[in-house]
């Protein structure tokens, strides 16, 4: 009977649409003939509508398990506006109260009710179950169904209990679908929903508009992404960090340099996660900076970069995420950043873990870092992770394509892996095979006896860096392959073992070196582009300013923020400001002669400041700096702080003195009038109020050997706090 439904009108009856994308009318005939369903289909390429139409059409109520209750209510919004009834579409979960639970059953009961979303959780409480067993099951439909695996990028272990649930519920056809998932996730995915019999529905991973590159992550990457932004004006984009605190930090940046942007993590109540996420919908902000609790089901078609601040976990979740760019088929640009730096920080994260899950991590983050170190298409390699051959050479449309490495002769290293595999039993993973070829002496290669073999050693004279190019290379050649199933161990295939027998010319094109970068910036580095003819004239205001109020020049502006001004130019009490040690008192007090004469200077001379130097960053206080303020606050004696702290006292002062000379005001006078006698306080600070150095050195030299060196700090700290904060 189902056969005979004319499908095409029930999708312009109840969607507008004119036509289905892709595969969408098969999986819904296969849905509404009562068939077992899986679907692999990229973001964007139409997945909700092959369960809400047949849901629509059929007796019953559909159950759709979905993780996000953001995304229920985007989803049950929608079809309850293209309803003439309110009630077509329902949501059960955590966030609703006894009233509205009680209307969601009425409206069941009564028919009206088609599609039903519940999460997982909510799946298995007793009173919802024992409610669903007196229902009409059309189907049930599995969304997200990669969070089914372990291998998947988004494991969530209360998906495992959904094939008992059903079983209790009451049996139906099930509909699985998921963006993404590997040849192992598949398979995990429908042994797990007991539907090993589900036709199979996949469309391409290939996204021709999306364009994909990977830079070298330095302390500078802030600036990067400003700069990024301002070249895409008025564009929408999401920018994904791992933490949450990164999230904030970057929200911030984003927000000084006066780009609409708002932070969004799971920390966030449900309200303010709901009010951002609809200022993005709407328009009111451009960037979202998040964690990647953000993302998943919400249909913004004209999202035109998605950036990584950090690499992501997994191949998986990085295609998913940046599938949310230019859904529309427009223009989406996918930024990663990559250090071995962050590489290590996940690889550590994982400790503590059982073995086999820090096992399946670790796996998961080797692809990833294949995927950001290689020169190749980063489109073929995407593609043939998620088991799709790309035929073209080159895309067109990826940094490496557009950018192409020259390629060399690899036949010689080619033809020593695939001897190597062959000779250890195809028993050992990628890093095992490269110790064996250079003849690397390990521990585990002895245990083995594997140093014995005529193989081993015999790449030992090639250059190092060509043997993960040449692994990665062969892989997608279709020479090897991975056995995910057991611990990611190296195979030949077919075409390896005859390449061993007729070799042919194999070439390759080597790795992206990314170094040891991104350090913290540090502000004292040593200006490169200092104006001379503008740092003089910055002297000699500092001088005449000096003069006119009576200060020393050094208590108005130190030397090293003269430096910054004639290397950076401000010309706004704002960009000075972000100069080293100019608080906003000190900015406000002194700032708007210098700035001024700056901007003179500038506009004499025809100077462009370069765009990147306008760039504001955010301060961030070290935990330390805070605690140190907040105990001076409460006049704790100094020597306590410092035990507290775990600091030498003379380490303790250092930290007082830079909080005090980037302009943060703090009153030690309680501590000082206890251990200094009222005169040696005097004659000190009678010394810096005259003097035109603040140098330690020459104030101890000149004040003579009364006094000790913790005095003599201690009064400096006083005198510039009062003088000049």
């Amino acid at each position: 009977m189902m056969n005979d439904v004319n499908l095409t009108a029930k999708l312009k009856q109840y969607f507008g649409f004119e036509s289905f994308k892709g595969d969408q009318e098969k999986i819904i005939r296969n849905v509404l003939n009562g068939n077992n369903t899986f679907v692999l289909m990229p973001t964007g390429g139409g997945k909700s509508l092959c369960y809400q139409l047949p849901s629509l059409i059929m007796e019953g109520t559909a159950i759709v398990v979905s993780p996000l209750i953001a995304l229920m209510k985007n989803q049950v919004d929608v079809i309850n506006g293209m309803s003439e009834e309110v009630g077509v579409a329902h949501y059960l979960n955590s966030s609703l109260n006894k009233a509205a639970i009680d209307q969601v059953k009425k409206d069941i009961r009564s028919g009206l009710t088609k599609l039903l979303y519940v999460a997982p959780e909510s799946l298995t409480k007793d009173e919802y179950v024992e409610f669903l067993k007196t229902v009409k099951i059309s189907f049930y439909a599995i969304d997200e169904a990669h969070c089914i695996s372990e291998w998947g990028h988004d494991f969530r272990p209360e998906y495992r209990r959904i094939r008992p649930i059903i079983n209790h519920i009451g049996n139906a056809p099930v509909i699985a679908l998921t963006a993404t998932a590997t040849d192992k996730v598949r398979t995990d995915i429908k042994k797990s929903l007991g539907i090993m019999d589900a036709t199979e529905f996949k469309s391409s991973f290939n996204r021709p508009n999306l364009y994909y590159e990977v830079r070298p992550k330095t302390a500078e990457i802030d600036r990067d992404i400003v700069k990024f932004i301002r070249q895409n004006s008025g564009k929408s984009g999401i920018i994904y960090c791992l933490s949450r605190k990164k999230v904030e930090e970057l929200a911030a940046v984003l927000q000084a340099n006066n780009i609409k942007a708002a932070a969004y993590h799971a920390g966030f109540d449900s309200a303010t996660r709901s009010a951002t996420q609809d200022d993005f919908l709407m328009e009111r902000i451009d960037v979202i900076v998040a964690t990647i609790a953000f993302g998943m089901g919400i249909d913004k078609p004209d999202v035109r970069f998605v950036i990584h601040y950090d690499i992501p976990k997994s191949l998986e979740g990085y295609y998913q995420e940046t599938g949310r760019a230019g859904r529309d088929g427009g223009e989406g640009k996918c930024i990663a950043f990559f250090s071995h730096k962050d590489l290590r920080k996940l690889e550590k994260f994982m400790e503590g873990k059982p073995v086999a899950e820090q096992d399946i991590g670790r796996q998961l983050l080797q692809e990833t870092a294949a995927y950001a170190e290689s020169s190749v298409c980063r489109r073929k390699m995407l593609l043939h992770y998620f088991g799709e051959e790309y035929a073209k050479d080159n895309c067109g449309n990826c940094d490496n394509c557009l950018h192409p490495k020259v390629k060399i002769d690899g036949t010689k290293e080619l033809i020593i892996v695939l001897r190597a595999i062959k000779a250890l039993k195809e028993d050992f993973r990628q890093e095992y095979v490269i110790d064996f070829v250079k003849g690397r002496d390990t521990d585990d290669i002895r245990e083995h006896k594997h140093d014995l073999l005529a193989e081993f050693g015999e790449g030992e004279k090639c250059d190092i860096k060509m043997w993960n190019p040449v692994i990665r290379q062969a892989i997608i050649a279709g020479f090897l392959k991975k056995d995910v199933e057991n611990y990611g161990v190296l195979k030949l295939t077919s075409d390896g073992l005859e390449y061993l027998k007729h070799p042919k010319t194999f070439m390759v094109v080597k790795d992206a070196e990314f170094g040891e970068e991104e350090e913290e910036a540090s502000c004292d580095k040593p200006t490169a582009a200092l104006d001379p003819v503008l740092y003089k004239m910055l002297v000699d205001l500092r001088k005449e300013t000096s003069r006119k109020l009576g200060i020393p020049p050094y208590i108005i502006f130190q030397d090293v923020s003269l430096e910054q001004m004639a290397t950076v130019y401000p010309i706004t009490l704002d960009e000075l400001k972000n100069i080293q040690g100019v608080g906003v008192g000190k900015a406000n007090r002194y700032g708007k002669e210098f700035v001024a004469l700056i901007k003179r200077h500038c506009e004499d001379n025809d100077i462009d400041r370069p765009e990147d130097l306008r760039i504001l960053t955010v301060p961030k206080k070290s935990m330390l700096k805070v605690k140190i303020i907040q105990s001076i606050d409460r006049k704790v004696p100094l020597d306590d702080i410092a035990d507290a702290q775990s600091l030498e006292f003379e380490d303790l002062l250092t930290e007082i003195e830079t909080i005090v000379y980037s302009g943060t005001k703090l009153n030690i006078d309680y501590f000082i009038e206890d251990v200094m006698d009222d005169d040696h306080v005097d004659d000190i600070y009678d010394y810096f109020r005259e003097s035109e150095t603040d140098d330690l050195d020459t104030a101890l030299d000149e004040l003579g050997g009364d006094y000790t060196e913790d005095e003599v700090r201690l009064v400096r700290i006083k005198f510039f706090s009062e003088m000049a904060n």
